[in-house]
């Protein structure tokens, strides 16, 4: 990170000059640590009457934020200013969440004591068991996550008065450690088995592995290779800047709502096809493949746009370079496939022939539809054992730490104001009401 680390910066003499109606107006540029300069149009509707336009927000900082940084161009993402391929390689999913929360590694003795207070906060309030029941058998289980988290702040009191500094640290702690037990819960209720409680001395992967797949009947031993592959998908999905889901969590945490319905409220925005369900919209796409023998044909229907043909886990809206965590899954994959021996299965050949066509075919390198991190991460998930539908669930578990650093981060932000986008109006002017016999 260069000097200006965790400063934003304005400089007059930058200043951009816009002339509207022969109005010739200033608006402040803004400089933060690392990444493009930014146009300060706050003062825009007062002196000129103008909104911007900007479908999407895609041209539009809508923050000031520390935690994570991305340039897209060069394929780059950092979490508080560490590259996420280091994080992948020499940290763990705990101390990541403890980074991101924070803004600074912990010592040892901070990551005991870190690791030691979520670990005993896994546990729900008993009394959340009835809710599962409450849904059908067979709810998706994000629709079951979605109503169960946005009805922790009907058990936990103490934790949603978002002005105090260790209520937000408490239900913080709380929502990272009670995600995975919730999304486990949700994955064994929809297969009709007994819930799993989680262990005190495994690790957040571990421990999620042992409440999805361990029956009471028998002993569960967690693979170490397994666990480790998902505690890098873990530490490569914990957050990404201002996606569509995090901005959900601001835009509700902007209003003063308790922590635990803001993230319900990502989790609902996280269940969408283009964001959270990118990697089961990949797997699907694989399955439609069927088999090697139709990768050639699928490729040319991509290629042929009258077809109308999507290649689901290829290219990313926002690195139009390769995808850093698409590099680090990539090694994870090919690792979980050789250990579990399953190579030989046909929509695992399917995926490993289209990853070998797109770092070779120059219609994909042209238009740098590299393998993202979904299609990696959605053969691995696959290959452990998870079900297309708890994807989405498990994708909520990693990016809850991300979700809740950002809503802490704006809470605490002293710029921060309640969300309020504009818009282009072009429905019918004022009109005057007919009256019903005349209609």
């Amino acid at each position: 990170m260069s000097e200006k680390a965790g400063t934003v910066t304005s400089d007059a003499s930058r200043a951009a000059t816009m002339i509207i109606n022969n109005k010739q107006i200033q608006m402040p540029v803004r400089s933060g640590s690392i990444g493009p300069d930014v146009i300060d149009v706050a003062r825009l509707y007062r002196d000129t009457g103008c909104f911007t336009y900007d479908p999407g927000f895609t041209s539009t900082a809508n923050c000031s934020s520390k935690i994570t940084f991305i340039d897209g161009e060069e394929g780059v993402l950092l979490y508080r200013g560490y590259p996420i391929e280091q994080l992948a390689d020499q940290s763990n999913f705990i101390e990541v969440c403890y980074l991101l929360l924070n803004g600074e590694l912990p010592n040892k003795a901070q990551l005991k004591d870190f690791d030691n207070t979520i670990t005993r906060h896994t546990m729900v309030h008993e009394q959340m068991t009835r809710f599962f029941t409450g849904f059908r058998r067979d709810a998706h289980p994000m629709a079951v996550m979605c109503g169960v988290v946005g009805a922790l702040s009907a058990f936990y009191h103490d934790s949603t008065d978002i002005n105090d500094p260790t209520h937000r640290m408490i239900a913080s702690h709380r929502l990272i450690a009670k995600m995975p037990t919730i999304a486990a819960m949700a994955y064994k209720y929809s297969i009709g088995q007994p819930f799993i409680y989680p262990r005190n001395d495994l690790d957040m992967a571990s421990n999620f592995l042992q409440m999805c797949f361990a029956v009471p009947c028998e002993p569960y031993v967690v693979n170490p290779t397994v666990a480790k592959a998902l505690d890098k998908i873990m530490i490569l999905h914990a957050d990404h800047e201002q996606n569509a889901s995090t901005s959900t969590v601001r835009l509700a945490g902007s209003s003063g709502a308790n922590p635990f319905a803001c993230i319900a409220a990502g989790i609902a925005s996280l269940w969408g096809p283009s964001h959270g369900g990118a990697n089961e919209a990949a797997l699907k796409m694989l399955e439609e493949v069927g088999s090697v023998d139709h990768v050639a044909d699928f490729v040319k229907r991509v290629k042929d746009k009258s077809e109308g043909v999507r290649l689901m886990g290829f290219g990313h809206r926002v690195y139009k370079n390769y995808d850093p965590r698409a590099k680090v899954m990539q090694e994870t994959c090919h690792e979980v496939l050789d250990l579990l021996g399953i190579k030989n299965e046909p929509m695992l050949k399917v995926a490993m022939e289209l990853e070998r066509i797109a770092l070779q075919d120059d219609y994909f390198v042209e238009k740098k539809l590299y393998p993202n991190v979904d299609f990696y991460s959605g053969i691995v998930l696959k290959a452990i054992g998870f079900p297309v539908s708890m994807f989405t669930p498990l994708f909520a578990v990693s990016r809850t730490v991300g979700w809740i650093s950002q809503w802490k981060e704006m809470i605490e932000d002293p710029e921060q104001k309640i969300g309020r986008p504009r818009q282009l109006y072009i429905g019918p002017a004022q009109r005057d009401m007919t009256p019903i016999e005349k209609r």
